[in-house]
């Protein structure tokens, strides 16, 4: 995304806790907070992006609606927010090497569909200054294009080497085995790490401890650790730090996205929006949500991540084929429908068949390592 969004887009279906400290039940409120973290970012890309995605400047197309959808980009940061929690969830008692075939199997095979998608819709029926290169295409399957130099296929991925990297320093501890103690320590050690790499810009630093994201992250651990064990001060004091540092950090961001929409936006709102997605991952954490155990609320989830991969290229070229034929309040509700239910077919037909495929060979080609 050219803006500040994913997914990540783990699954708090699949995590298990710890029998002895646990609060067992299923998060469904997660899952329905994903969707609309990615329902937001959907919004931000079709209503409020202002890079010639309509005729005209989307103020003037969406005169209502833009002012509310351009501040869907925050749906990215409540992404990061539930990764951080979700990711602690399920890789509690695991080993390193199974927590590394979980994220590979959950990022990857969605992720080359839509890459694959992707590339054909933009080489068969290129809109005006779409531009994209197979070649580029080819490292966008490594998911290593970021660190590369290589351009994104779509936009929105930049947020998948976030992820990636957030995953990579998680795996310190899940190597040595995930306790409370050592989750606590990678909080504080991480979020005073980000404080001197944002003092010292340093592009290795900036690459390595990502001292803009990572509060996100670290609160959700925190959040995490909450749901997991009692609350306590120490617990409280990462989540307000994070909160306090977070919402300073994000006039950068809305700098950014405002560049992207062409217009200044209220800054108010975003401090808003960010506590309210704090205020909501605490009544999760809390247990205040246990009522919201609804199925539809997890297969809702479940479309999260190919929605977030599918949705901007490939809505902005329907956009911009259509957009001078059909009116636009017929055309935005019938492309989020149609987007949504592409999301369902890949997760069907796709994510989970290839994921599966997938999880089996890595774990058998582990023991093969193993006994060799």
């Amino acid at each position: 995304m050219h803006s500040t969004l994913p997914v990540q887009l783990a699954d708090p279906r699949k995590a298990r806790r710890e029998e002895s400290g646990g609060r067992r039940g299923r998060l469904a409120a997660l899952d329905g907070m994903r969707l609309l973290a990615a329902l937001m970012v959907v919004a931000y890309h079709y209503v409020a992006f202002g890079s010639g995605v309509w005729e005209r400047p989307s103020a003037a197309v969406f005169p209502t609606a833009f002012l509310p959808a351009s501040y869907g980009w925050l749906g990215v940061q409540l992404f990061f927010l539930i990764s951080g929690f979700v990711i602690c969830m399920s890789c509690w008692g695991r080993t390193v090497g199974q927590f590394a075939v979980s994220r590979v199997t959950r990022l990857f095979p969605a992720y080359w569909f839509g890459v694959l998608v992707v590339t054909l819709a933009v080489l068969l029926w290129p809109a005006t200054g779409e531009t994209l290169r197979p070649r580029d295409a080819a490292v966008n399957l490594t998911m290593l294009q970021s660190p590369l130099g290589v351009d994104s296929v779509d936009g929105v991925y930049w947020t998948l080497w976030v992820e990636m990297r957030f995953y990579l320093l998680f795996a310190l501890i899940a190597w040595r085995g995930l306790t409370h103690r050592r989750a606590v320590g990678f909080c504080v050690l991480w979020g005073c790490a980000g404080a001197v790499a944002a003092a010292v810009r340093d592009p290795v630093l900036d690459q390595v401890l990502m001292p803009d994201d990572c509060w996100f992250f670290i609160a959700g651990v925190a959040f995490h650790l909450m749901h997991r064990f009692r609350p306590n001060l120490v617990h409280w004091l990462i989540v307000s730090c994070c909160f306090l540092v977070a919402q300073h950090t994000l006039l950068d961001a809305q700098a950014r996205a405002e560049g992207h929409m062409g217009q200044h936006v209220p800054h108010w709102p975003t401090t808003v929006l960010l506590t309210l997605f704090f205020l909501a991952m605490a009544a999760v954490s809390l247990g205040w949500t246990r009522r919201l155990d609804r199925r539809w609320l997890t297969a809702a989830g479940a479309l999260t991540y190919p929605l977030y991969l599918l949705h901007e290229r490939l809505g902005w070229l329907v956009i911009r084929h259509c957009g001078g034929l059909v009116p636009r309040y017929v055309l935005l509700p019938a492309l989020i429908l149609v987007i949504l239910q592409a999301a369902w077919l890949v997760h069907r037909y796709v994510e989970r068949p290839l994921a599966g495929a997938l999880g089996r060979g890595l774990r058998r080609a582990a023991t093969e390592i193993g006994s060799g």
